[in-house]
């Protein structure tokens, strides 16, 4: 079988007969891929932990009929450790890999897989490191994920009439933000401080994200945003909503 080799992160895993696992994992350089793990739920498995949600491997892959198959992996990063011993962190992980996993199909250019990729990496390497909250990077990466798909809300202006007054609605089927004279009936409530929390999220301007609680209305309007481009609901987004 022909080989090859490419970085990747689990995004998760599936049983598979007694001792194997269906590895769900995005590379860099061959979008998603399906592969199976032989051996990994032995206690003695040579892969060990690395082969685990939200762990970062340097991978060898055999092609397959089916599903290929990983012949080694050599562990990258170990973001699991930090992020699995904290329920915040793991559930922020959990929506970032669920978002990625429908994103990226297993047939992406390699700009656009490696793109996704390279953001997916960041926001489990800033999730495990703490380096901003949790809902703010989680959040940040929803947006921008997005962006890379080519979907990014309109947010300084009304997306039907263009003004820049009283943007108190959000519609993702119009494209953004709305004034309350032309709102649809699928708009949801806004307000300038969700806008502008949007705004910073997609820019990845931290300083105004830091030390200040994602709103609520951001929250809805991020996962409003987020269902109507994947076209399903968020699970892992919605267990969020109870901790808003």
């Amino acid at each position: 079988m022909p080989l090859y080799n490419d970085e990747a992160v689990v995004l998760k895993t599936f049983p598979l007969g007694e001792a194997d696992r269906i590895v769900v994992m995005l590379t860099k350089k061959h979008g998603k891929i399906r592969a199976v793990a032989k051996g990994v739920r032995k206690i003695k498995s040579r892969f060990g932990a690395r082969l685990e949600p939200f762990m970062r491997v340097n991978a060898l892959f055999a092609t397959g009929r089916t599903f290929d198959v990983v012949s080694q992996a050599v562990l990258v990063s170990a973001y699991a450790e930090s992020i699995c011993a904290d329920y915040d962190l793991y559930s922020r992980a959990s929506m970032i890999a669920e978002i990625a996993d429908d994103l990226v199909s297993s047939s992406a250019q390699y700009q656009d897989s490696c793109m996704q990729y390279n953001l997916l990496v960041a926001a489990l390497s800033a999730l495990s490191r703490g380096l901003h909250s949790a809902d703010s990077i989680g959040f940040s990466y929803v947006l921008r994920a997005l962006k890379l798909a080519g979907w990014s809300p309109m947010l300084n202006e009304c997306v039907v009439c263009a003004t820049k007054d009283d943007l108190s609605y959000f519609s993702s089927c119009s494209g953004g933000v709305m004034c309350s004279k032309d709102h649809d009936l699928q708009s949801i409530k806004c307000n300038d401080s969700a806008r502008f929390q949007m705004i910073s999220l997609i820019n990845g301007d931290w300083k105004n994200i830091d030390g200040t609680d994602i709103d609520y209305l951001t929250y809805r309007c991020v996962e409003q945003w987020c269902e109507y481009y994947l076209e399903r609901p968020i699970k892992s987004m919605h267990l969020l909503e109870n901790n808003m």
